[in-house]
């Protein structure tokens, strides 16, 4: 079975469209059209049907998928291992974090990194979402959850703190909300119940119960900007919330803690680029 048709079936299975397929390989839609014909007439069989929601799989779809996708994983070990014994210092290293980390921890990391090995290319993708390294869809990532796979190697990094902010104009117009009342006549700001479920119903270990949500948001610098442009209270890191003269604690007694974890595929961890970018991560961490 030709490999190049083969990982675009799982592209159209996984996202349901020809164009969201494209996307995510970087084709045109016409090619992919072509690419699942080609493999529908080599196997015999049709694979998906085109319904009003997008491409669902026949049942003989159903069954290349298992086959199939345990070809992508042949193919991403060899590709993991293959490049775990490679000891040059240049290439491209995927890296993911949240937006917030990158901006206050990994930019400058990136710096000293390009200084002293210029030809390392690091890709940087900032998002919520927890990228899956088993798929190569990143070669570290930073993260705030700990991953129990046994494939993957994790290093705490740093334990930090987030706390309640408000902007001091926000202060000025509502006062300080009073412990005990589910922040009662106070409006907050808040990550997308998808991302933080723990945020819709409490901030610092206090009800949000009483609270008017204004806004949601997908990320930490969103929240950030949200809660200096007044909208409301917000949970913050207090690595970003003390940082900004616009911005007050409220109640200083109370943190919640959480940990950052720099994790990679154990098959990466012998190539001397991720190394070299997984070092300049940790020190920049270590000297925070």
């Amino acid at each position: 079975m030709d490999w190049d048709n083969a990982r675009i079936f799982l592209a159209i299975q996984r996202v349901g469209t020809l164009r969201g397929a494209a996307e995510q390989l970087h084709l045109d839609q016409a090619t992919v059209g072509r690419r699942l014909a080609a493999m529908e007439k080599s196997l015999g069989a049709r694979l998906f049907l085109r319904t009003s929601s997008g491409y669902v799989a026949t049942p003989a779809g159903e069954l290349a998928v298992g086959a199939i996708e345990r070809m992508e994983q042949g193919a991403e070990q060899l590709l993991r291992q293959t490049q775990g014994i490679d000891e040059r210092l240049c290439g491209v290293v995927r890296l993911a974090a949240t937006d917030s980390a990158a901006r206050h921890f990994l930019i400058g990391a990136m710096q000293k990194l390009h200084a002293q090995h210029p030809d390392i290319r690091v890709v940087m993708t900032t998002s919520t979402e927890v990228s899956n390294l088993t798929r190569r869809e990143a070669d570290l990532a930073v993260r705030a959850v700990r991953p129990s796979s046994p494939d993957l190697i994790s290093r705490h990094l740093k334990r930090l703190e987030t706390a309640l902010y408000a902007s001091k104009d926000y202060l000025k117009k509502h006062g300080e909300p009073q412990p005990g009342t589910a922040l009662a006549g106070h409006d907050v700001v808040i990550y997308q119940r998808a991302i933080y479920a723990r945020h819709s119903t409490a901030l610092c270990g206090e009800s949000s119960a009483n609270a008017r949500v204004v806004m949601e948001v997908s990320s930490g610098l969103m929240l950030l900007e949200a809660v200096r442009a007044g909208l409301g209270l917000g949970e913050i890191p207090t690595y970003l919330g003390e940082a900004q003269p616009s911005l007050q604690r409220i109640w200083p007694e109370r943190a919640d803690p959480y940990d950052m974890w720099l994790v990679l595929h154990s098959d990466l961890n012998r190539t001397a680029r991720v190394r070299a970018v997984a070092d300049a991560i940790i020190a920049a961490f270590e000297a925070s």
